[in-house]
């Protein structure tokens, strides 16, 4: 340790000398039975001899001169006890301790962060606070607790000159989108990772800001420049077209056919254009032991592997994904599913097990109902076959979930969330 250094010669050679003990009554204890009567009395004496001098605290050059008598000991008995250094017996302690918790991890409890929103508001993804000015902006000591407490990474935009903020926009109808530009990046500053790049312009010179791949900047640009907005909040399906029509902002034209979106909001050169923080999403411990007992059951936060769901959508590049994702199971072996907006039915009835499908048919809160399209397109029936589920986000309109790539293979479940454990914000505690 540290403080060692400043520790006497006395008390360091008594330090060696426990350690020299430790390690003689491992020789003992592991090869009694394959060392002779006079190898086992040898290191007996020896250590005994050692043990005394500890005991009647003798200096220095006599704790030496036990030590060696010891080693020269353990060097004729000690086989691959001897010799046995720190750094390895450290080794040793880490790799038994890797071992224990992957066993914990494969056959228990497993942690695991949301990566998307769409099961919100039951669990998050990340998510954004967006702030109206500078001032509002936490100080120093404020960003670190928010890092500490719910790993807040702040992203900020200053105009570069005067003039008007204007937000590209692409698509028409229900479909208008911002665009981006995939870049490189880091996470942790260590882990190669897949970031995406926003531009935005003040009067005409671009500005741009970099964020997470799942990150959901469509719902950064509504809180920043449609405050206030009456429809309902849900990440991910920002209508912009609709916004427009309700004449909060028009569009421009570029010479170069780049359509801009006039937010109408107007800044000086180095007054902030946009400021948020990127809240990370809910991690959470997951059971895996329950379902090797007891089988799902309708309403249970799910936690399942893709490996074997038999999709386009589960394709990337000509390569099957082999992710794990979190939905809420809504359909078991032999159940009939329908969607009639915004209530999904279960057997003829509105389904049951969960305070999430009560809110989603009421529309209360965030929560947005369910959509009918895809395998639960309006109208449409769909029966669980065997061996199957069915897995829906709470977030119908920002989750693509069964009604898009059909049935949870059985032997893909993985078990349900037990505890957010992180961030540490009034949603830390037991999974909903």
């Amino acid at each position: 340790m540290f403080f060692g250094l400043f520790s006497s010669v006395e008390t360091k050679m008594r330090t060696t000398a426990a350690n020299w003990l430790e390690l003689a009554d491992k020789v003992y204890h592991y090869r009694r039975d394959r060392l002779t009567e006079a190898e086992r009395t040898a290191i007996q004496q020896a250590a005994g001899s050692l043990r005394r001098q500890l005991k009647e605290k003798s200096d220095a050059s006599k704790l030496k001169l036990g030590i060696e008598a010891l080693e020269n000991v353990l060097r004729r008995t000690g086989g691959t006890h001897y010799p046995k250094s720190a750094w390895m017996e450290n080794v040793e302690f880490f790799l038994v301790a890797a071992i224990v918790i992957l066993g914990v991890r494969m056959y228990f409890v497993q942690p695991f962060k949301i990566p998307t929103n769409s099961m919100w508001p039951s669990y998050n993804g990340m998510t954004p606070e967006v702030f109206a000015s500078k001032a509002d902006e936490p100080n120093a000591a404020g960003r670190v607790l928010r890092l500490a407490a719910m790993g807040a990474r702040p992203r900020t935009i200053d105009a570069p000159v005067d003039g008007e903020v204007r937000v590209p926009v692409m698509g028409n109808g229900a479909q208008v989108r911002l665009p981006f530009r995939e870049v490189k990046g880091r996470s942790w500053f260590i882990f190669p990772a897949k970031l995406k790049e926003y531009t935005l312009f003040v009067d005409q010179r671009p500005v741009t800001v970099t964020v997470p791949w799942d990150f959901d900047f469509e719902w950064v640009v509504r809180d920043a420049f449609l405050p206030g907005i009456t429809t309902r909040r849900n990440p991910g399906s920002v209508d912009l077209a609709a916004f427009i029509k309700e004449n909060r902002g028009t569009l421009m034209r570029t010479p170069g056919g780049m359509d801009l979106w006039k937010t109408g909001k107007h800044v000086r050169a180095g007054e902030r254009v946009l400021s948020f923080d990127i809240l990370t999403g809910d991690q959470l411990f997951v059971d895996r032991m329950s379902y090797h007992f007891v089988r799902p059951e309708v309403g249970d936060g799910f936690v399942f592997r893709t490996d074997h769901i038999d999709s386009p959508s589960m394709q990337l590049n000509g390569r099957q994904l082999e992710q794990y994702y979190i939905k809420r199971l809504a359909g078991t072996p032999g159940d009939v599913l329908e969607i009639r907006e915004p209530v999904l039915y279960r057997n003829g009835a509105p389904i049951t097990g969960s305070k999430a499908y009560e809110r989603n048919a009421t529309l209360e809160g965030n929560y947005p109902g369910y959509q009918a399209t895809g395998l639960l397109a309006p109208g449409q029936t769909y029966t669980v076959p065997a061996d199957s589920y069915i897995a829906l986000g709470d977030n119908s309109a920002n989750s693509q979930d069964s009604r898009y790539w059909g049935t949870v293979p059985a032997k893909d479940v993985v078990g349900r969330p037990l505890f957010i454990y992180y961030p540490f914000t009034k949603r830390w505690g037991p999974a909903p």
